[in-house]
Order: C-alpha cells, then structure tokens, then sequence
C-alpha cells in the first residue's frame, strides 16, 4: 500500500511539474484553454480512479481456498483467524474489537499470538507472511 501511495504522490509531482513547464513556454498560448482543463482533469480523474482501486481493500479472489494445512500446522484459532482477516484489511485494533464484537484487549493478545504463531514482528510483515501462506488473499 505505501508503494501505490508514493506512486501516487510521484505521479501528481510529475503532472504538476509537466503543467509549471507547459504554462512558461509559448506553445500554452497556442492551445485553447478550454482544452488544456479538459486534458487536466482526465489526467487527475484517471489518476484518482487508479488510486482508489489499488487502495481498496481486496475481495477474496474467485476460486481462492484458504490452506487448511497451514492453519492447522500454525494452530491458528477460528477466532486469530477472523483477526487476521481484519489486519489484512489495514483496521486497527479498535476497528478489529467492534466489527468482531470484542474487547480491544483480546485483539491485542490475537495479534501477539498471530505475530508469534507467524514469526513476525509487524502487522504488515504478518500479514505477508499469510498471504505466502495462502491464509489469506
């Protein structure tokens, strides 16, 4: 996710710059205004929906199945499971409590158990590590 973001923001520093050098040159005044806003607002409007496809959170995948083997191996919980579920779509821990109707201290010992279970250090590190897995999509 942070790579689509700093792509993202790169993206718009290159746009903004192409316009900055377009506006001192002469050519500007050759094309009509009326086209440069339309040329511009495609531009932010393509790179808007892109974004916001590459950050929404992922469906499961048609046909996914998730590796029963390796849950069984790891000994991940029905319940670990259901919070990794939520980790893997970015929520915090208090977001993680109210959607799963839980103490926001037991998704702290879920997520300690996941983070050993999976030998991982960091939400973002678990959550690779399941998706290598096939845990999750």
């Amino acid at each position: 996710m942070t790579r689509t973001i700093v792509f993202y923001g790169i993206a718009l520093f290159a746009a903004t710059s192409v316009l900055q050098w377009l506006e001192y040159r002469y050519l500007l005044r050759h094309i009509p205004p009326a086209w440069i806003l339309v040329v511009v607002a495609l531009l932010f409007a393509g790179l808007g929906l892109w974004a916001g496809i590459a950050l929404a959170p992922r469906e499961r995948e048609p046909g996914f199945k998730v590796n029963e083997n390796a849950l069984a191996s790891l000994r991940i919980s029905r319940r670990e499971y259901s919070v990794l579920e939520q980790l893997a779509l970015g929520l915090t821990n208090k977001q993680i409590a109210q959607k799963l109707n839980i103490s926001p201290n037991t998704v702290k010992t879920h997520v300690a158990k996941l983070y050993e279970k999976l030998d991982a250090s960091r939400r973002t590190e678990a959550v690779n590590k399941s998706r290598e897995l096939r845990l999750i999509p």
